[in-house]
């Protein structure tokens, strides 16, 4: 990359192009106000990491301002097109998708035959997340070097206020020291006998020094010892550090999508757990799937969204960043709260929130036998938004549960649901999680919609359904593609809960089928960016549309045994016309009686030219032999 080398007259340049002032132009290329004055004023230069932004901000501007873009950064493989959201904004070699999984494959197989597989990303996430957060922190480190003058100058500013960058990395905890590229004089005393005993100094030492990360990333010791021997070898761990010191990758502000490490953990667990019994569809929603969830729910600035089951927290966070895109200035980011079971995704949730600068409040525990949240200890802490996918049709709730339920989640919303299935269960929760005027969309497999309904005598989800139905509580449900999510190649639903319709939508119900929203993908189907705003913009309008979109009214549903699922209203297939016998036959006597005309005229224009002309070289009429 190659700026132009007067920067004082092309910064100056550039902001006029783009109509900013100084103050939204740092913001922009996330540097203070000062550093932008001090460009244009030539008593600093921008840094390489601040040319690229500049470069990464006309790009995303469009093809607009391509003349100036090829004028400041001439390359001849400069791209025209903007990128979408989850393209990565890095230079090339960044870590797409694919680059990421070649990074993680490469890291499992340095560790293979030393642990079990299920248990590689206890490993390699903590150091993945490591290699983050030191990347980030020199990224930072760049960008106060540009305002402070060097970097001796930025490192003593931040040494004395460890606030002013996200997190502060001590210098023996550096991924440079710790893949061994720089050295580190360690005192006598604290000196690590082995590489596993500096990753848990370093993971220690990095938590130490920012609380937030406590538990988080603290939580293995790459040292531990059983039975006399070592858990993992150093050899193993030196392949490791290694691997994700490849200098094609960087994991920094600019290098990754968003929810990277919910990403790569979904790709361990997807890898090497499903074949040990477990499922990366327990835990992970596709990030198509849930872009469109944040679309569907459109948070306000300053709302709480509560996930009651959370994963990696994923769905939280898509929600903020759906906010950030929409609103210019955002003034009250969202409260995010989640309860995550499983330990490791747990920790990996409050990893996703740390690094995002997000305010999120992810705890651990059942939520079903012991939710967290709660107002004054005897109820649910009400929610403006709730967002989630529990696992589906799950078999292992003891209905005493239900029926001795604290927190009056069941019994008076339709029922108990059966042991068979906890799908509506867990719509019970979140109805009871959500505030006067809240709203929800929980994923759920697409049988939640139907089972029970058409039946003779009651069934125990249909009665849920019908009190839902009948409190006019469900605003829509939303029929996804099939092979979407990583464990089944079920459809699954979005089924979307309102407490307080506006008027014009009240006793109506929108149901769309998005079946056909897809483009086949390796190994699974995704929502093209399009689809998301098409299916986000349909329920939106609560509007009928041929073929897609269905809005039934509560006697409508009823009618059909409170079955909601769109497919029972909505037709994808184009219509079968049926036309009468005769008049097909007086068509086709008039299409015989216009091509007898068309043979008249053509022999008077082949015969005055010298030609005979007979209809019998255009082939045997209708209802003649040949």
């Amino acid at each position: 990359m190659a700026a132009k080398s007067n920067h004082r007259s092309f910064i100056k340049a550039l902001r006029e192009r783009l109509g900013l002032t100084q103050e939204e132009l740092a913001r922009e290329l996330k540097v203070s106000t000062p550093s932008i004055s001090r460009w244009e004023t030539g008593r600093a230069r921008p840094d390489a990491r601040a040319l690229h932004l500049i470069e990464q901000l006309l790009v995303s501007r469009g093809d607009e301002h391509a003349d100036l873009l090829a004028e400041l950064f001439p390359r001849a493989d400069r791209p025209t097109a903007v990128r979408t959201r989850d393209a990565i904004a890095a230079a090339p070699g960044g870590l797409d998708t694919r680059s990421m999984e070649g990074l993680l494959w490469r890291a499992a197989c340095a560790i293979r035959g030393e642990k079990d597989a299920p248990k590689f990303k206890d490993y390699i996430l903590p150091l993945v997340f490591v290699k983050r957060l030191s990347d980030v922190f020199d990224d930072e480190l760049a960008r106060l070097a540009a305002d402070f003058g060097d970097e001796e100058a930025a490192r003593s500013v931040i040494d004395a206020d460890h606030s002013i960058v996200r997190f502060f990395i001590p210098p023996e905890a550096s991924w440079a020291v710790v893949s061994g590229r720089r050295r580190f004089d360690w005192p006598e005393e604290r000196k690590p006998k082995t590489l596993g005993e500096q990753l848990t100094t370093t993971v220690r030492a990095i938590a130490r020094a920012n609380p937030t990360l406590q538990g988080v990333i603290d939580i293995v010791d790459y040292n531990e010892v059983r039975n006399g021997e070592r858990e993992i070898s150093d050899d193993a761990l030196a392949k490791l550090i290694e691997t994700l010191s490849d200098p094609r990758y960087r994991l920094g502000l600019r290098d990754v999508e968003p929810d990277f490490l919910g990403r790569a953990y979904e790709y361990l667990l997807r890898k090497f757990a499903e074949g040990q019994g477990q499922s990366a569809g327990e835990f992970f929603t596709p990030k198509e799937v849930g872009w469109l969830i944040a679309h569907l729910v459109e948070p306000r600035p300053g709302e709480s969204v509560y996930d009651p089951c959370c994963g990696s927290g994923g769905l939280l966070i898509k929600c903020e960043l759906a906010l950030q895109q929409r609103e210019k200035q955002l003034d009250r980011p969202l409260r995010l709260f989640g309860q995550e079971l499983t330990g490791a995704t747990f920790a990996i949730a409050r990893m996703n929130m740390v690094i995002h600068d997000m305010e999120g409040e992810i705890v651990r525990g059942n939520t079903m036998s012991n939710p967290k949240f709660l107002d004054g200890g005897t109820s649910l802490r009400p929610f403006d938004v709730v967002v989630t996918n529990p696992m589906w049709n799950q078999d292992n709730f003891d209905p005493r549960e239900y029926e001795n339920d604290p927190f009056e989640r069941f019994g008076g919303r339709g029922g108990f649901a059966p042991a068979s299935s906890a799908d509506w269960a867990w719509l019970q929760h979140v109805h009871a999680s959500l505030g006067p005027a809240g709203r929800a969309a929980v994923v759920l497999d697409t049988g939640a919609a139907s089972r029970g309904s058409g039946n003779q005598g009651e069934n125990r989800e249909k009665a849920i359904r019908r009190w839902f139905v009948e409190h006019d509580l469900v605003d829509g449900v939303i029929l996804l593609p099939d092979n979407l999510f990583y464990n089944t190649t079920a459809a699954g639903i979005i089924v979307l809960l309102t407490c307080a319709k506006p008027a014009e939508r009240r006793g109506r119900i929108v149901l769309v089928n998005a079946s056909g929203e897809f483009q086949k993908g390796r190994p699974k189907n995704f929502l093209p960016d399009a689809s998301i705003q098409k299916i986000a913009d349909a329920f939106h309008a609560a509007k009928d549309v041929a073929r897609f979109v269905t809005v039934a009214t509560r006697e409508a549903v009823a009618a059909k045994d409170y079955n909601l699922s769109p497919s029972a209203y909505v037709e994808t297939a184009a219509p079968v016309e049926h036309r009468d016998i005769q008049e097909i036959l007086d068509e086709l006597a008039t299409l015989d009686a216009e091509a007898a005309r068309l043979d008249g005229e053509l022999a008077k224009i082949f015969g005055g030219l010298g030609y005979r002309w007979s209809s019998s070289a255009r082939g045997p009429a209708a209802g003649q032999e040949p």
